[in-house]
Protein backbone atom coordinates (compact mmCIF):
# COMPACT_ATOMS: atom_id res chain seq x y z
CA UNK A 1 0.00 0.00 0.00
CA UNK A 2 1.56 3.66 -0.29
CA UNK A 3 2.40 6.38 1.89
CA UNK A 4 0.19 8.34 2.67
CA UNK A 5 0.95 12.23 2.57
CA UNK A 6 1.41 13.38 6.41
CA UNK A 7 1.34 16.89 6.39
CA UNK A 8 -1.66 18.11 4.11
CA UNK A 9 -4.35 19.14 6.86
CA UNK A 10 -5.95 22.27 6.79
CA UNK A 11 -6.75 21.77 10.88
CA UNK A 12 -7.02 24.80 12.86
CA UNK A 13 -8.53 23.22 15.80
CA UNK A 14 -9.17 20.65 18.18
CA UNK A 15 -12.97 20.98 18.62
CA UNK A 16 -13.78 18.23 20.50
CA UNK A 17 -16.07 19.75 23.02
CA UNK A 18 -19.38 18.32 21.82
CA UNK A 19 -17.82 14.26 21.95
CA UNK A 20 -18.76 12.22 25.12
CA UNK A 21 -16.77 8.94 25.43
CA UNK A 22 -17.54 5.83 27.62
CA UNK A 23 -14.40 4.44 28.95
CA UNK A 24 -14.35 1.08 30.52
CA UNK A 25 -11.26 -0.86 31.31
CA UNK A 26 -9.08 -0.94 34.53
CA UNK A 27 -8.52 1.73 36.55
CA UNK A 28 -5.50 2.23 38.94
CA UNK A 29 -3.16 4.94 41.16
CA UNK A 30 -0.09 5.40 39.94
CA UNK A 31 1.74 6.39 42.99
CA UNK A 32 5.16 7.94 42.99
CA UNK A 33 7.77 7.97 46.12
CA UNK A 34 10.04 10.61 45.74
CA UNK A 35 13.40 10.60 48.21
CA UNK A 36 17.13 10.98 48.07
CA UNK A 37 19.37 7.92 47.40
CA UNK A 38 23.47 9.00 48.42
CA UNK A 39 24.11 6.15 50.33
CA UNK A 40 23.64 2.42 50.37
CA UNK A 41 21.95 -0.21 52.68
CA UNK A 42 24.44 -2.02 55.34
CA UNK A 43 21.54 -4.68 55.50
CA UNK A 44 21.95 -5.04 51.18
CA UNK A 45 23.44 -4.03 48.35
CA UNK A 46 20.82 -1.27 47.34
CA UNK A 47 20.09 2.16 47.43
CA UNK A 48 18.46 3.68 51.04
CA UNK A 49 15.86 6.39 49.94
CA UNK A 50 15.41 9.42 52.19
CA UNK A 51 11.90 10.22 52.06
CA UNK A 52 10.80 13.55 50.56
CA UNK A 53 7.19 13.34 49.50
CA UNK A 54 4.43 10.92 47.91
CA UNK A 55 2.05 11.67 44.83
CA UNK A 56 -0.90 9.79 44.25
CA UNK A 57 -2.20 10.69 40.49
CA UNK A 58 -4.66 8.65 38.02
CA UNK A 59 -3.74 5.48 36.17
CA UNK A 60 -4.77 3.41 33.64
CA UNK A 61 -8.36 3.77 32.10
CA UNK A 62 -8.56 6.57 34.40
CA UNK A 63 -5.27 8.22 32.91
CA UNK A 64 -7.77 7.80 29.74
CA UNK A 65 -10.25 9.85 30.73
CA UNK A 66 -8.39 12.54 31.79
CA UNK A 67 -6.60 12.85 28.66
CA UNK A 68 -9.95 12.69 27.05
CA UNK A 69 -11.19 15.68 29.61
CA UNK A 70 -8.23 17.86 28.87
CA UNK A 71 -8.87 17.41 25.53
CA UNK A 72 -12.46 18.99 25.81
CA UNK A 73 -14.53 15.98 25.69
CA UNK A 74 -16.46 14.27 28.69
CA UNK A 75 -15.68 10.96 29.79
CA UNK A 76 -17.46 8.54 31.73
CA UNK A 77 -15.17 6.51 33.65
CA UNK A 78 -16.48 2.93 34.14
CA UNK A 79 -14.05 0.18 36.18
CA UNK A 80 -13.69 -0.88 39.58
CA UNK A 81 -11.99 -0.33 42.67
CA UNK A 82 -12.12 -1.72 45.95
CA UNK A 83 -13.57 -0.90 49.01
CA UNK A 84 -10.20 0.09 51.01
CA UNK A 85 -8.51 3.34 51.48
CA UNK A 86 -6.71 3.31 48.19
CA UNK A 87 -10.22 3.37 46.63
CA UNK A 88 -11.19 6.58 48.58
CA UNK A 89 -8.38 8.06 47.64
CA UNK A 90 -9.06 7.14 43.66
CA UNK A 91 -12.57 8.49 43.75
CA UNK A 92 -11.38 11.68 45.41
CA UNK A 93 -8.84 12.34 43.04
CA UNK A 94 -11.32 11.86 40.20
CA UNK A 95 -13.62 13.92 42.07
CA UNK A 96 -10.80 16.45 42.47
CA UNK A 97 -10.36 16.69 38.36
CA UNK A 98 -14.03 16.93 38.35
CA UNK A 99 -14.52 13.41 36.80
CA UNK A 100 -17.80 11.62 38.31
CA UNK A 101 -17.04 7.99 39.61
CA UNK A 102 -20.85 7.42 39.50
CA UNK A 103 -20.07 4.22 36.95
CA UNK A 104 -16.85 3.15 39.59
CA UNK A 105 -17.91 0.24 41.10
CA UNK A 106 -16.82 -0.43 44.72
CA UNK A 107 -16.09 -4.21 44.94
CA UNK A 108 -15.41 -5.65 48.30
CA UNK A 109 -14.33 -8.97 46.43
CA UNK A 110 -11.32 -6.85 45.33
CA UNK A 111 -8.59 -4.18 46.11
CA UNK A 112 -7.61 -1.03 44.34
CA UNK A 113 -4.59 -1.24 41.96
CA UNK A 114 -1.79 0.32 43.29
CA UNK A 115 1.62 0.60 41.53
CA UNK A 116 4.17 2.40 43.78
CA UNK A 117 7.44 4.06 41.85
CA UNK A 118 10.22 4.53 44.16
CA UNK A 119 11.83 7.61 42.46
CA UNK A 120 15.41 8.99 43.32
CA UNK A 121 15.46 12.04 41.47
CA UNK A 122 13.99 11.30 37.68
CA UNK A 123 15.42 7.32 38.45
CA UNK A 124 13.25 5.18 39.17
CA UNK A 125 14.96 2.53 41.30
CA UNK A 126 11.80 -0.24 41.70
CA UNK A 127 8.51 -0.49 41.44
CA UNK A 128 5.58 -2.37 43.90
CA UNK A 129 2.67 -3.48 42.41
CA UNK A 130 -0.73 -4.49 44.43
CA UNK A 131 -3.45 -5.73 42.61
CA UNK A 132 -5.87 -8.68 41.73
CA UNK A 133 -5.69 -9.87 38.23
CA UNK A 134 -8.11 -12.45 38.27
CA UNK A 135 -11.45 -12.12 36.12
CA UNK A 136 -13.95 -9.56 37.98
CA UNK A 137 -17.11 -12.48 39.83
CA UNK A 138 -20.61 -12.94 38.69
CA UNK A 139 -21.91 -10.43 40.59
CA UNK A 140 -19.37 -7.79 39.38
CA UNK A 141 -19.56 -8.12 36.15
CA UNK A 142 -23.55 -8.22 36.37
CA UNK A 143 -22.80 -4.57 38.12
CA UNK A 144 -20.62 -3.54 35.46
CA UNK A 145 -22.52 -4.56 32.43
CA UNK A 146 -26.29 -3.01 33.63
CA UNK A 147 -24.32 0.23 33.91
CA UNK A 148 -22.67 -0.06 30.62
CA UNK A 149 -25.21 -0.70 28.34
CA UNK A 150 -27.83 1.74 29.83
CA UNK A 151 -25.48 3.89 29.28
CA UNK A 152 -24.61 3.05 25.60
CA UNK A 153 -28.67 3.01 25.35
CA UNK A 154 -29.35 6.11 26.97
CA UNK A 155 -25.96 8.64 27.41
CA UNK A 156 -25.85 10.01 23.64
CA UNK A 157 -22.19 8.09 23.65
CA UNK A 158 -20.02 8.68 20.82
CA UNK A 159 -17.58 6.06 21.37
CA UNK A 160 -16.51 3.24 23.68
CA UNK A 161 -13.01 2.84 24.50
CA UNK A 162 -12.06 -0.37 26.19
CA UNK A 163 -8.49 0.15 28.29
CA UNK A 164 -7.36 -3.50 29.22
CA UNK A 165 -4.60 -3.71 31.57
CA UNK A 166 -5.54 -7.33 32.24
CA UNK A 167 -6.49 -6.90 35.41
CA UNK A 168 -9.65 -8.77 35.20
CA UNK A 169 -12.30 -5.84 34.75
CA UNK A 170 -12.77 -6.77 30.25
CA UNK A 171 -13.55 -10.16 30.52
CA UNK A 172 -14.55 -12.26 27.50
CA UNK A 173 -18.14 -11.51 28.45
CA UNK A 174 -17.89 -7.80 29.20
CA UNK A 175 -15.85 -7.47 25.78
CA UNK A 176 -18.86 -9.35 24.18
CA UNK A 177 -21.57 -8.51 25.52
CA UNK A 178 -20.94 -4.48 24.96
CA UNK A 179 -19.40 -4.75 21.44
CA UNK A 180 -22.44 -6.30 20.17
CA UNK A 181 -24.08 -3.59 21.92
CA UNK A 182 -22.12 -0.34 20.55
CA UNK A 183 -22.42 -2.70 16.94
CA UNK A 184 -26.36 -3.02 17.23
CA UNK A 185 -26.69 1.25 18.19
CA UNK A 186 -24.10 2.28 15.93
CA UNK A 187 -21.38 3.45 18.16
CA UNK A 188 -17.80 3.12 17.04
CA UNK A 189 -15.68 1.28 19.35
CA UNK A 190 -11.33 1.84 20.44
CA UNK A 191 -9.54 -0.72 21.67
CA UNK A 192 -6.22 -0.23 23.84
CA UNK A 193 -5.64 -4.17 24.20
CA UNK A 194 -3.03 -6.06 26.34
CA UNK A 195 -1.63 -9.71 25.83
CA UNK A 196 -4.39 -12.02 27.77
CA UNK A 197 -7.76 -10.97 25.57
CA UNK A 198 -5.28 -9.09 22.46
CA UNK A 199 -7.61 -11.10 19.67
CA UNK A 200 -11.18 -11.18 22.21
CA UNK A 201 -11.59 -7.72 20.52
CA UNK A 202 -13.64 -7.74 17.05
CA UNK A 203 -14.65 -4.96 14.32
CA UNK A 204 -13.40 -2.17 16.68
CA UNK A 205 -13.16 1.40 14.59
CA UNK A 206 -9.33 1.62 16.44
CA UNK A 207 -7.33 -1.05 16.94
CA UNK A 208 -4.20 0.60 19.02
CA UNK A 209 -1.42 -1.85 20.56
CA UNK A 210 2.36 -1.46 20.86
CA UNK A 211 4.94 -3.56 18.71
CA UNK A 212 6.04 -5.37 21.11
CA UNK A 213 2.51 -6.82 22.15
CA UNK A 214 1.93 -7.03 18.56
CA UNK A 215 4.85 -9.43 18.84
CA UNK A 216 3.57 -11.78 21.52
CA UNK A 217 -0.04 -11.90 19.47
CA UNK A 218 1.37 -12.96 16.00
CA UNK A 219 3.93 -14.90 17.50
CA UNK A 220 6.68 -13.51 14.72
CA UNK A 221 9.20 -11.43 14.19
CA UNK A 222 8.20 -7.77 13.62
CA UNK A 223 10.82 -5.05 12.56
CA UNK A 224 9.69 -1.36 12.46
CA UNK A 225 9.24 -1.01 8.86
CA UNK A 226 6.40 -0.20 6.52
CA UNK A 227 6.11 -3.65 4.90
CA UNK A 228 6.81 -6.20 8.28
CA UNK A 229 4.40 -4.02 9.81
CA UNK A 230 2.04 -3.69 6.67
CA UNK A 231 2.32 -7.48 7.37
CA UNK A 232 1.26 -7.62 10.53
CA UNK A 233 -1.86 -4.82 10.28
CA UNK A 234 -3.18 -7.32 7.40
CA UNK A 235 -2.76 -10.40 9.57
CA UNK A 236 -4.48 -8.75 12.63
CA UNK A 237 -7.28 -6.85 10.54
CA UNK A 238 -8.03 -10.40 8.91
CA UNK A 239 -8.67 -11.77 12.53
CA UNK A 240 -10.02 -9.23 14.01
CA UNK A 241 -11.82 -6.54 11.71
CA UNK A 242 -10.45 -3.51 13.10
CA UNK A 243 -11.04 -0.87 10.39
CA UNK A 244 -7.77 1.05 11.79
CA UNK A 245 -4.70 -0.77 13.26
CA UNK A 246 -2.30 2.12 15.35
CA UNK A 247 0.89 0.24 16.31
CA UNK A 248 3.08 2.29 18.79
CA UNK A 249 6.85 2.01 18.07
CA UNK A 250 8.32 3.74 20.99
CA UNK A 251 11.05 6.00 20.17
CA UNK A 252 10.47 5.20 16.52
CA UNK A 253 6.72 6.76 16.46
CA UNK A 254 3.63 5.36 15.31
CA UNK A 255 2.25 2.98 12.71
CA UNK A 256 -0.96 3.43 10.99
CA UNK A 257 -3.04 1.16 8.44
CA UNK A 258 -6.44 1.90 7.78
CA UNK A 259 -6.90 -0.45 4.74
CA UNK A 260 -6.12 1.94 1.94
CA UNK A 261 -2.87 3.93 3.29
CA UNK A 262 -0.14 3.05 5.64
CA UNK A 263 2.78 5.01 7.01
CA UNK A 264 5.42 5.18 9.88
CA UNK A 265 5.27 8.81 11.47
CA UNK A 266 8.36 9.47 13.20
CA UNK A 267 8.82 11.00 16.54
CA UNK A 268 9.85 14.39 16.69
CA UNK A 269 13.35 14.18 18.83
CA UNK A 270 12.89 14.69 22.65
CA UNK A 271 14.31 14.34 26.10
CA UNK A 272 12.33 11.18 27.76
CA UNK A 273 11.73 12.15 31.37
CA UNK A 274 9.37 9.05 31.66
CA UNK A 275 7.20 6.91 29.13
CA UNK A 276 4.47 6.16 31.79
CA UNK A 277 1.06 7.14 30.44
CA UNK A 278 2.43 7.59 26.85
CA UNK A 279 -0.46 5.00 24.96
CA UNK A 280 -3.30 6.32 27.29
CA UNK A 281 -2.57 10.10 26.14
CA UNK A 282 -2.17 8.22 22.07
CA UNK A 283 -5.61 6.15 22.40
CA UNK A 284 -7.11 9.29 23.69
CA UNK A 285 -6.28 11.84 21.25
CA UNK A 286 -6.91 8.84 17.93
CA UNK A 287 -10.31 8.20 19.61
CA UNK A 288 -11.46 12.13 19.29
CA UNK A 289 -9.78 12.34 16.44
CA UNK A 290 -11.92 9.97 14.53
CA UNK A 291 -14.75 10.54 16.36
CA UNK A 292 -14.50 13.82 15.07
CA UNK A 293 -13.97 12.76 11.49
CA UNK A 294 -10.40 13.65 10.96
CA UNK A 295 -8.44 11.92 8.20
CA UNK A 296 -6.12 9.16 9.05
CA UNK A 297 -3.17 11.88 8.01
CA UNK A 298 -4.24 13.77 10.96
CA UNK A 299 -5.11 11.10 13.53
CA UNK A 300 -1.75 9.56 12.96
CA UNK A 301 0.25 13.25 13.36
CA UNK A 302 -1.96 14.33 16.61
CA UNK A 303 -1.66 11.10 18.34
CA UNK A 304 2.19 10.96 17.48
CA UNK A 305 2.72 14.43 18.62
CA UNK A 306 0.32 13.53 22.08
CA UNK A 307 2.90 10.27 23.19
CA UNK A 308 5.79 12.87 22.63
CA UNK A 309 4.72 15.91 24.57
CA UNK A 310 3.38 13.68 27.51
CA UNK A 311 6.84 11.39 27.44
CA UNK A 312 8.90 14.85 27.98
CA UNK A 313 7.14 15.34 31.41
CA UNK A 314 7.58 12.94 34.64
CA UNK A 315 5.40 10.62 35.94
CA UNK A 316 1.70 10.29 34.49
CA UNK A 317 0.32 13.17 33.17
CA UNK A 318 -2.01 14.20 30.68
CA UNK A 319 -1.71 16.19 26.97
CA UNK A 320 -1.69 20.08 27.44
CA UNK A 321 -4.12 20.69 24.56
CA UNK A 322 -3.02 24.27 23.70
CA UNK A 323 0.90 22.82 22.77
CA UNK A 324 -0.61 19.92 21.11
CA UNK A 325 -2.69 22.37 19.10
CA UNK A 326 0.91 24.69 18.64
CA UNK A 327 3.16 21.88 18.03
CA UNK A 328 0.52 20.06 15.41
CA UNK A 329 0.22 23.48 13.31
CA UNK A 330 4.36 23.99 12.79
CA UNK A 331 4.66 20.63 11.91
CA UNK A 332 2.03 21.29 9.26
CA UNK A 333 3.69 24.47 7.96
CA UNK A 334 6.96 22.68 7.85
CA UNK A 335 5.25 20.58 5.68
Amino acid sequence: MPEFVPYDSELSSLNFDELKILVVGDIMLDRYTFGRATRISPEAPVPVLDFEKEENRLGGAANVAINLQSLGATPILMGVVGADEDGEMLLQALASVGIGHEMVLRSKERITTVKTRFMAGRQQLIRLDKEITYDLSEHDTKAILENAIDTLQNGNINGLLFQDYNKGVLTQKVIEVLTKEAQKLGIPIFVDPKHHNFWSFHGATLFKPNLKEVREAIGKTIEPTLPSLGAAANEIRSRNGAKNILITLSEKGLFLDNGYFSAIVSTKPRIVADPCGAGDTVISIATLALCNGLSAQQVAILANLAGGLVVEQSGVVCVDKQRLLEEFLAVRQLG
